[in-house]
């Protein structure tokens, strides 16, 4: 990709291969000899591509209880994440981020690349989600996220271009920060999420997600507990005891699979329900490129993501009534299982890695490796 520039890729944490870790991978096999930064390394955990080149991992991996509950050390991070001491000689730093990696401390001549994926979420976007609304707790919990977005603003300044993965994000970036931004979609694997050649579906719909608060699963549990018709939902996290109980016996928890077990649930779903706010929304994608709707909320970058009556149906407010309506009016539409596999094709891996190796061509125009 580009030059040979001397690269150095940092990512805030790698436990998992989730959207940003697969933006990650693509980059990584673009710059295979570059050192990667991160405050957390689970290298069982990740793709070959991370894996296959020299990882620094920071000081808080070696902290008991770090490993299993990360996030409860955010107010450590920015220290961590400024530990790192990149190599003279580094011409380009690359960060993929979503909380902490922009603040890393690109040394003396290199220029930075930031592929944002929001402004740090815990800080400016969803607190009430992470932290809940009210409480002693809460009130020292707001005192730490001021000195957080604090810091997250003064670190922007380390970023001498910022790529956003929507224009949702966009607007973010320039509201947290006053920076302007590109936008570089993120990629799907559309050679490998395809349709089933046989069509139709097996009578379910479908939710892939973590179980997380600001996912609003609890949502989809809710509708289907009023509509009767079968959902299963793929994937772990710290909900899902709290969903398991609110839970009719005609929602399916299907814990961790694998990306195969994934496409085959999207080939054989009926739609894909998506009732959170995201900065953009892979998972929709996923399941457009196997040529099956979306019934989505309609808030974040799936705006720019799915297209209402030919791609998939929103609904406008965050409950479950909206969302069993929505899911009603899908039943009603003659969906083309072509014409939204043309619409995900638009986001493939290829436009991404063109998208990302034109930021870098602009960002170091003038200067040799």
């Amino acid at each position: 990709m580009s030059r040979a520039w001397n690269v150095a890729l940092a990512h805030d944490w790698l436990n998992g291969m989730r959207g940003g870790e697969r933006c990650l991978d693509l980059i990584c096999q673009a710059f295979p000899q570059a050192d990667l930064y991160t405050l957390l390394y689970r290298p069982e955990q990740v793709s070959a591509a991370i894996r296959n080149r020299r990882v620094h991992v920071s000081g808080l991996q070696r902290v008991p209880g770090f490993l299993n509950h990360y996030r409860w050390f955010l107010p450590l991070f920015p220290l961590a994440i400024e530990s790192f001491r990149l190599p003279a000689g580094t011409d380009l730093v690359i960060s993929t981020s979503h909380c902490a990696a922009k603040g890393i401390r690109p040394p003396p001549g290199a220029r930075h690349l930031c592929y944002c994926f929001t402004p740090m979420r815990y800080a400016w976007a969803l607190p009430e989600a992470y932290f809940g609304r009210r409480g002693l707790k809460r009130a020292l919990i707001d005192r730490m996220l001021v000195r957080l977005r604090r810091w997250d603003r003064t670190a922007s300044a380390r970023v001498d271009r910022f790529v956003a993965i929507s224009r949702h994000v966009q607007a973010r970036i320039q509201a947290a920060y006053g920076r302007e931004a590109a936008v570089v979609y993120p990629p799907v694997a559309t050679r490998f999420f395809t349709p089933d050649e046989r069509g139709g579906h097996d009578g379910y719909d479908l939710a892939v997600s973590a179980l997380v608060p600001y996912k609003r699963l609890d949502l989809a549990v809710q509708a289907y507990a009023q509509t009767g018709f079968s959902l299963k939902i793929a994937g772990v996290g710290t909900e899902l005891a709290a969903l398991k109980k609110q839970a009719a016996p005609n929602v399916e928890f299907l814990g961790r699979v694998s990306d195969e077990a994934v496409r085959d649930l999207y080939r054989r779903c009926r739609f894909l329900v998506f009732p959170g706010e995201e900065d953009f929304g892979i998972v929709p994608l996923e399941a457009q490129a196997c040529g099956k709707p979306v019934v989505a909320y309609a808030k974040g970058g799936l705006l720019e993501t799915v297209l209402a009556g030919t791609t998939g149906v929103f609904f406008r407010e965050q409950t479950a009534e909206a969302l069993a309506e929505a899911v009603a009016r899908a039943e009603e539409i003659p969906w083309d299982a072509v014409a939204i596999r043309r619409h995900a094709e638009q986001f493939d891996e290829a436009r991404f890695l063109a998208g990302i190796r034109a930021e870098i061509d602009h960002l170091m125009a003038g200067r040799t490796p």
